[in-house]
C-alpha cells in the first residue's frame, strides 16, 4: 500500500484509541509522520471529512449506543467522549441524528451511525492474492426462524463493493443502530422470489422477530423469510488488512464443499448470508441448506 494510504491509516487508528481523550492536529501527525499541514490535506483528501469532523461523528455515534445499549446518562455521554457542555452536545446529536439524545436514550429509532472504514480498505481492493494455502474452515448447521429481515435495496449490484458505490455506506450505519435477531446487520443475497423488478441481488439489512411492527427507516423494505437450514463457513482469524484474502479462502471451500456428505443439498430458494468480515472471528458466510 502507498505510504499516504498508510499514515491515514495510523491517523484513524490513533483516533479510535484516543477517542475519549483530547485529540489534536500535533498528535495526529505524530501519528503519520508528516507535520500537521501535510497530514490535514492527506486525512481530509483520502476520507472526505477533516480530522475535526471525523473525530465529532464518530464520538456522536459512539455516545449514541452509549445510551442505547447501556442506559448511560446524557451528561455522561457527553462529557465521557469529550464534550464541553451538555448543550453544546445535545445541539451537535440533533444536528447529526435529528432527535435529541434524551429523547433517543428513551425511544431508539434507527439512525445513520457513522462507521470509520479504514482507508487502507480501499487499496487491498486494486491487489490479486495467491490462494494456494488454504486455511482451515469451520462448519456448523444453523437453524434460522421465520423472520422478517428489514432490508436496503441496490440497483443492480451483486456484491459489497458494486452495492456500497449504488446506495453509499451510510446504510450500515443505519443498520448498526438497530436490534436484530442475530445480534448485528446482516448482507444477503437474494433469490429471484425475494427481488423487486430492476434491484440488486446484493443487499444489507436487520434480521427481526416475525411479529415485528417497529420503525422502518426510509427507503428500506420488509421481506419475510421462512424457517431454514443453513451451513455456516468461518475462516481463521486474520488480520484486518489481509480480509480480502480471508474472504477468497472462505469462498474458494464452499466451492469445494460436498454437502450431500452429511445429508443436504444446496437450497437455492434461501438468501444466502454474509456477516461483516471481524478479524478477530474470522470470516463467516451461511449457505442455505436442505435435506436430501
Amino acid at each position: 500500500m502507498r505510504e499516504r494510504t498508510l499514515a491515514v491509516q495510523r491517523m484513524q487508528d490513533y483516533i479510535e484509541t484516543h477517542l475519549e481523550q483530547e485529540i489534536s492536529l500535533a498528535e495526529l501527525a505524530k501519528a503519520s509522520l508528516f507535520s500537521p499541514w501535510y497530514s490535514y490535506r492527506l486525512f481530509c483528501s483520502l476520507v472526505g471529512l477533516s480530522p475535526a469532523e471525523y473525530v465529532r461523528k464518530l464520538r456522536l455515534s459512539r455516545s449514541a449506543l452509549r445510551l442505547k445499549n447501556e442506559g448511560c446518562r446524557v451528561i455522561d455521554a457527553a462529557f465521557d467522549l469529550g464534550f464541553g457542555s451538555v448543550d453544546g452536545y445535545t445541539r451537535a446529536f440533533y444536528r447529526e441524528f435529528g432527535c435529541k439524545p434524551k429523547e433517543y436514550a428513551k425511544a431508539p429509532i434507527p439512525i445513520p451511525l457513522f462507521i470509520p472504514y479504514g482507508v487502507k480498505f480501499r487499496e487491498l481492493r486494486k491487489e490479486v492474492f495467491d490462494m494456494e494455502n488454504l486455511q482451515s474452515v469451520f462448519v456448523q448447521v444453523v437453524e434460522k426462524p421465520e423472520r422478517k429481515v428489514i432490508i436496503k435495496r441496490g440497483i443492480k449490484a451483486e456484491d459489497y463493493f458494486p452495492y456500497c458505490e449504488e446506495v453509499g455506506c451510510d446504510v450500515w450505519g443505519i443498520l448498526k443502530s438497530m436490534d436484530s435477531l442475530c445480534g448485528e446487520p446482516v448482507c444477503l443475497w437474494l433469490p429471484k422470489a425475494y427481488k423487486k423488478p430492476d434491484t440488486s441481488t446484493y443487499v444489507q439489512g436487520v434480521e427481526a422477530p416475525v411479529d415485528f411492527d417497529g420503525a422502518i427507516p426510509e427507503g428500506f423494505d420488509v421481506i419475510t423469510l421462512p424457517k431454514a437450514s443453513y451451513l455456516m463457513f468461518q475462516g481463521e482469524p486474520f488480520l484486518e488488512e489481509d480480509y480480502c484474502e480471508a474472504i477468497m479462502a472462505l469462498r474458494t471451500a464452499i466451492d469445494r464443499y460436498d454437502p450431500t456428505l452429511i445429508g443436504f443439498i444446496w437450497d437455492d430458494e434461501n438468501p444466502r448470508i454474509q456477516l461483516e468480515p471481524r478479524g478477530e472471528r474470522g470470516y463467516i458466510e451461511l449457505m442455505a441448506v436442505r435435506r436430501k
